[in-house]
């Protein structure tokens, strides 16, 4: 059978609150019974103090102990039961009156004691002056008896003592021992049904934003990412509800960009197939002649898509960590140089200006691979020559700090604006929402830059420049033994 949380968590602090309940009630049990036994027996020795006096001034009045009679406990009885200060010295009671009284005590249960009850008279022990006995108790027990010395004018008298008890009380304590542990354990059955009350709505409210939590995980394993749970709190409760709000966020974001992802790889894809698929079909049905100028056309339509079709794999490697880095030691300075030599005659054709600065004369060392760092360096002077207008300019600088190389690449116009730097850096992201061919490539290009610089532990983020244009910042870190 399966038990829910809610009634788990009901059972164990109905359990816990069990516990405590019959801890206290062991406590309470031990207590009362020491407790009042520990005042019966001082209460008893009160009584026998009281006793001792008044054996003493009875024997200063009469002279001996004859005033006890025949029946030395009936008289004990009387004087106890007699009220205090200041009360007549009981007359030794009538020998039948006595016998009666002490039948009483052995058969009549309506007397409100048993034979076992050991009433107090019954439990002394009195001595005269000779320590013969003059009252004993009823059962002698098999210890000695702790003795008070009575004494009249310095001389002592006789000896008391109290037998201890038989049974813990006699029968109207345990009446009221029986009566507190009753009143004890209708507050202990009272604490558990009101902790059962109490317990249940409690472990129901408890597990409220974990059931609700549960119901928003089948729904967000099901696919619905817009899926949320309310924050009821600062506790761990509300720090997994904001967890889990914070999650389905991701995750929500990432089914957006794969889906967005596939729709700009078919557009891209798309669009140089259905050239290609015109021109040939245009040369199959004799509009075009079969010409070097047609063969062209195609060929240059399946270049791009070979270009795109390898900045996929790339990129999709990039992202695995599939992409292989041999790094060595090389002169950042001249891995630059010879990158952008390569491009050098593209600029010209342009009528770009190209400046470079290097604010640093010494040579900058840093631990890369020279092939990757070139695919960078040509990712982006292929991104400035292909979204800088002609008759424009590109600076290139580099300097660095005791850890870090800087590279800075600034064009001119056209800028960008400032609301889409952040994402220039996003997978076949544009600035131009009409993805015109004849204005750039796929949109992949500075993707890969930042996957090759992430890989270097360095750092790639674009600003506006001061040329109008783009300002791409690398940072890559120094190798340990500049010169």
């Amino acid at each position: 059978m399966r038990i829910g949380i809610k009634y788990r968590l009901f059972l164990a602090m109905l359990a816990a609150t069990a516990a405590v309940v019959l801890c206290m009630w062991l406590i309470m049990q031990w207590s009362i019974n020491r407790g009042f036994l520990r005042y019966v027996n001082t209460l008893d020795q009160e009584r026998l103090a009281t006793l001792a006096g008044e054996l003493e001034q009875a024997y200063a009045e009469r002279g001996g102990w004859d005033f006890l009679g025949t029946e030395p406990v009936a008289w004990l009885r009387a004087r106890v039961r007699n009220t205090q200060g200041g009360a007549r010295l009981p007359e030794p009671p009538k020998k039948e009156e006595a016998r009666a009284e002490s039948r009483r005590d052995k058969e009549d249960p309506a007397s409100g004691r048993s034979p076992r009850s050991q009433p107090f008279e019954r439990r002394i022990l009195l001595l005269d002056a000779a320590r013969r006995p003059l009252v004993t108790p009823r059962e002698m027990p098999s210890t000695d008896i702790p003795l008070r010395t009575l004494r009249h004018q310095g001389v002592a008298i006789g000896y008391l003592g109290l037998a201890p008890r038989q049974s813990a009380f006699d029968t109207y304590q345990l009446q009221f021992v029986r009566q507190q542990k009753f009143a004890l354990a209708l507050v202990a059955g009272a604490t558990l049904l009101i902790s059962a009350l109490i317990a249940l709505p409690l472990a129901k409210r408890l597990v409220r934003p974990v059931k609700t939590l549960a119901a928003a995980t089948h729904r967000l394993s099901a696919g619905a990412y817009d899926t949320r749970v309310p924050v009821t709190g600062d506790d761990e409760l509300g720090q997994l509800a904001r967890d889990f709000n914070s999650l389905a966020l991701t995750l929500e974001k990432n089914e957006q960009a794969r889906r967005q992802w596939i729709a700009d790889i078919s557009h891209e894809l798309r669009t140089p197939l259905a050239v290609l698929r015109g021109e040939i079909e245009a040369l199959q049905d004799g509009i075009r002649p079969t010409s070097a100028e047609a063969l062209h056309s195609l060929h240059a339509e399946a270049l791009h898509l070979n270009r795109l079709v390898d900045d996929l794999y790339q990129l999709a490697l990039s992202d695995l960590g599939a992409l292989s880095y041999r790094k060595i030691r090389l002169d950042l300075g001249e891995a630059l140089d010879d990158s952008l030599e390569l491009y050098q005659s593209a600029f010209a054709d342009k009528n770009i200006a190209v400046k470079v600065d290097p604010t640093d004369a010494k040579p900058l060392f840093v631990f890369a691979d020279p092939e990757r760092l070139h695919q960078l360096f040509c990712n982006l002077l292929d991104n400035a020559l292909k979204y800088t207008d002609s008759g424009g300019r590109l600076e290139l600088s580099l300097d660095a700090d005791e850890k870090y190389a800087f590279i800075h690449l600034h064009d001119s116009a056209p800028g960008v604006p400032e609301s889409e730097l952040e994402r220039l850096f996003e997978r076949l992201y544009r600035v131009e929402g009409s993805r015109r061919r004849a204005t750039g490539g796929a949109g992949l290009g500075l993707a890969i830059c930042r996957n090759i610089v992430e890989a270097h532990e360095g750092t790639i983020e674009a600003r506006l420049s001061p040329l109008g244009g783009l300002w791409i910042r690398v940072k890559l870190p120094l190798a340990g033994d500049q010169p």
